[in-house]
């Protein structure tokens, strides 16, 4: 008789278990996005592919170079590795628009280029649904010589728009490798 009752009880708890159980959360779409970091160049924004940024730094110290262009600034010691610092800006014929302490460094390292690239502010990481993006790029609103190193524009859920910038592209491109003055 005891063991009835405690079974019949066991019964009954688990009734109630059931009857106040949630249901599982509804089955949800996943959708594909595609991350890349965030940044601010010609006021305007940019993001680049995550691949492609090895790390964001502050702008660190730096030794100016003689006999070299305009947009290369200098070379930074980063953690004993010599870091060249190019102007961002200045390399596609404009000028940065941020103060100095809010320039942010985009470290770039493929093949056999190790970069920094200067620009005016960096964001971090930027997640877009890939139904977002768009082949085009958006006109009127790019510097010229920075077309080259577009893939196309994402938009944001808040409408925001970004450029897609390559700069692995930029670093391969021949004149990336032509910072030395001449003569």
């Amino acid at each position: 008789m005891a063991e009835q009752k405690a079974f019949t009880a066991l019964l009954e708890l688990a009734e109630v278990g059931r009857s106040n159980a949630k249901g599982l959360p509804a089955q949800v779409d996943i959708k594909p996005h595609w991350s890349g970091v965030g940044f601010s160049l010609f006021g305007h924004n940019y993001v680049a592919p995550m691949g492609e940024v090895a790390e964001m730094l502050e702008m660190p110290h730096f030794t100016q170079l003689p006999g070299v262009t305009e947009w290369v600034k200098g070379v930074a010691n980063v953690r004993g590795r010599l870091l060249p610092l190019t102007d961002l800006a200045a390399f596609l014929d404009g000028a940065l628009t941020s103060p100095w302490r809010q320039q942010r460094v985009l470290v770039v390292d493929v093949d056999d280029a190790y970069s920094g690239l200067v620009v005016d502010a960096v964001y971090g990481m930027q997640h877009f649904p890939m139904d977002n993006y768009s082949q085009t790029v958006e006109g009127g609103a790019v510097n010229e010589e920075i077309v080259p190193f577009l893939q196309g524009t994402f938009s944001s859920d808040s409408g925001d728009r970004w450029t897609v910038f390559s700069p692995w592209g930029l670093v391969r491109s021949e004149k990336f490798f032509q910072a030395a003055l001449v003569s």
